[in-house]
Order: C-alpha cells, then structure tokens, then sequence
C-alpha cells in the first residue's frame, strides 16, 4: 500500500489514525509543518491540495519565498572504501558515478 501523495510538486506522508477515524497526512521536506486530514480518500486528496495551496498564498501574502520541492542535487559523505567501489562499479557498467548512483537509488525508492 502507497502511503504518500503528491500535488505541484510537494509530497504528502498518509496515514490512518484509529483514534480520530479518519486519515491524516503532513507535507514532506518543508520546515513548516503543514498537516491536513480526511475521512475518505477523496477528501483526504483535497485537503492536501488546499493544504499546499493555502502554503503558497500565504507565503505569497507575507512575502516570504515557498521552500521549494527538492532540487534534485544530493551530497553524501561515504567511507573511502564504499567511494571506490562505487567508482569500481560506475566505470564497469559505462557510467558516471552520478548516473550510477542515480539508477541505484531510483531502482530502490521506486513504488516507494
């Protein structure tokens, strides 16, 4: 079961709560904490949407810039030994380390 959501951008995590009966979700990678819920999929869906709307005005109205969905770029910090194997298995495979890299981490979030 997919528990994310997505909408211009900005993803969503999802889950059930017991207690209230009905599903909530925040918005991921903002340091604004923005939450929303629903008591069906189709209003939980809606909610998100106005929650990411509602986020854009206001940071609109009070002249502050949106924190934008990432960019894409990612720096990591490895042991020495992992960065040569990677290197090893890029150069191997016909690739740049970024384009290796790249593929591994797809293939592994992909359905996530």
């Amino acid at each position: 079961m997919k528990n994310t959501m997505t909408y211009r951008g900005y993803s969503a995590r999802v889950e059930y709560s017991a207690d209230d009966e009905c599903f909530v979700g925040s918005i991921a990678g903002l340091q604004d904490r923005i939450g929303f819920h629903g008591d069906s999929v189709k209003v939980l869906k809606q909610a998100f949407e106005e929650a990411v709307e509602d986020y854009l005005e206001t940071c609109k109205k009070i002249g502050k810039q949106p924190q934008k969905p990432y960019s894409g770029k990612l720096l990591l910090r490895l042991r020495p030994e992992v960065h040569a194997a990677i290197a090893n298995a890029a150069e191997l495979s016909g690739q740049s380390i970024n384009q290796w890299a790249a593929n591994a981490l797809d293939n592994q979030t992909k359905g996530a």
